[in-house]
């Protein structure tokens, strides 16, 4: 019992770090960084920014994927046994894949606008004129940051809702229908 409560205690904070981290970044930080005085300045700021952020969001991935996995660990006979969580067990999976990638990727290119410097930059994430003219594929990565920045979170959202969803699904009257009546108690 005390491992699953842990377990899901890392699932939780992990996710809820990874989802409101990049949101509050796609909000806040990159619109900030468009206030910073100068395109060159915009872009120094926001690489700064992100690139802060990267370490801690790769403590709060690593601690939602080591509560995601002692989870399905301590319920793995509810995932066989019980109507329906199996395929939500798969979703999440999916879901979290998709969101992985996503992160992975907007990292890459993260790495890529700053390691080309004070890039001149409109926002956190939106190319100047002189960029597109004199950096194109810096540019190219900034425009795809600019459309990543909400993928994740929209992601990262929706793995909120369903592991809100999988929470009811462990209510004892939820197992108990699931397993016993093999009816529709935990069906997605």
């Amino acid at each position: 019992m005390a491992r699953n409560t842990l377990s899901r205690s890392l699932h939780d904070l992990g996710l809820s770090a990874w989802f409101g981290g990049t949101l509050a970044n796609a909000v806040a930080l990159n619109a900030a960084a468009g206030e910073a005085g100068t395109d060159s300045a915009t872009g120094r700021v926001a690489n700064a920014g992100w690139d802060r952020w990267t370490p801690v969001n790769a403590l709060a991935i690593g601690a939602h994927l080591t509560g995601s996995v002692g989870q399905l660990r301590a319920n793995r006979a509810r995932v066989a046994q019980q109507e329906g969580v199996a395929s939500m067990s798969g979703l999440k999976t999916l879901l979290t894949a998709a969101a992985l990638g996503a992160t992975a990727y907007s990292r890459v290119l993260g790495q890529r606008v700053s390691a080309a410097g004070a890039v001149p930059s409109k926002s956190g994430t939106w190319p100047s004129k002189r960029t597109k003219a004199l950096r194109a594929d810096v540019a190219a990565a900034q425009q795809q940051l600019d459309t990543l920045q909400w993928v994740i979170p929209a992601l990262t959202g929706a793995l909120v809702a369903l592991s809100s969803y999988a929470g009811e699904q462990q209510r004892p009257s939820e197992v108990a229908r699931g397993i016993a009546t093999g009816g529709s108690a935990g069906r997605l």
